[in-house]
């Protein structure tokens, strides 16, 4: 079967350097011995690296053409290549409920999509490594204070330690994309409760970041309202990039109670 043509709108950027492939396959020994979840095989670059490991392995492609290469060139996968929407899949039910690594060489138009999912899964998935955007590495990565902490920053490291791994250039593609990449891989932190409700918490660090130039003061207003008493505390002199994770969950708290206090009193 000839190769198949990278699709634009399913954001394909195939990998060409095995150098690359190899490593990012490797960043999995990072939980030894658990199940192996590959999100967009493509034509199987990673996953030649990864069925050598001898680890229960599953892939799963959306693009009819790279599954049918797939089926054709890892017949060893015959039951294990999954045609499907990664953000639709019920991902309890891969491993009959057992933990799993997620990897891949992530389309770069989905890619904090697949990582939000990965939180609403984070007790199934304590290891998720992969190539994204160079640029989404960072942020995820980023630490308070600088300019590329965001809202991917907080909510990921509130469950998972984050590592930017390497640098991917543009040449090793095809088709190049316009940006450059990097490997990441993020390991479950010790948190197990963040000690705050998570709903609310994703609601306000959301929030805050919609208006990142503004103080807390003026973001946090959709959630609270404009006279709210909690609004004049110091803590709301701050930008959102000021905050700790820790911070966010002091907040979130905060904001708990003083919701509370509003309905309580038919505001």
């Amino acid at each position: 079967m000839k190769a198949v043509r990278p699709k634009k709108f399913l954001g394909q950027h195939f990998l060409t350097d095995l150098k690359v492939a190899q490593d990012i396959a490797d960043s999995v020994e990072a939980c030894p011995g658990l199940p192996i979840l590959e999100v967009g095989p493509g034509m199987g670059v990673l996953t030649q690296f990864l069925v050598p490991k001898g680890r229960p392995l599953k892939v799963v492609e959306l693009d009819f053409e790279s599954v049918a290469y797939l089926r054709e060139h890892f017949p060893e996968l015959e039951d294990h290549i999954i045609e499907d929407d990664f953000l639709k899949m019920h991902l309890e039910r891969l491993f009959d409920g057992k933990p799993f690594v997620l990897t891949g060489n992530y389309p770069y138009n989905i890619s904090s999509q697949i990582f939000f999912k990965m939180l609403d899964y984070k007790e199934l998935i304590p290891c998720c490594t992969g190539m994204i955007q160079k640029e989404v590495a960072e942020r995820m990565a980023a630490a308070p204070g600088s300019k590329t902490y965001g809202i991917l920053s907080v909510l990921i490291q509130a469950w998972y330690r984050v590592e930017y791994l390497f640098t991917v250039h543009e040449h090793v593609f095809n088709p190049p994309p316009k940006v450059k990449s990097a490997v990441i891989r993020m390991t479950r932190n010790d948190t197990r409760e963040l000690g705050c409700d998570e709903k609310l918490f994703r609601l306000v660090v959301k929030t805050t970041f919609n208006q990142r130039r503004k103080t807390l003061r003026n973001s946090i207003k959709p959630i609270l309202g404009a006279g709210s008493p909690l609004v004049q505390s110091d803590l709301f002199d701050k930008r959102p990039e000021q905050l700790s994770v820790q911070d966010f969950i002091s907040l979130t708290n905060d904001v708990e109670k003083e919701l509370a206090r509003q309905q309580q009193a038919g505001e």
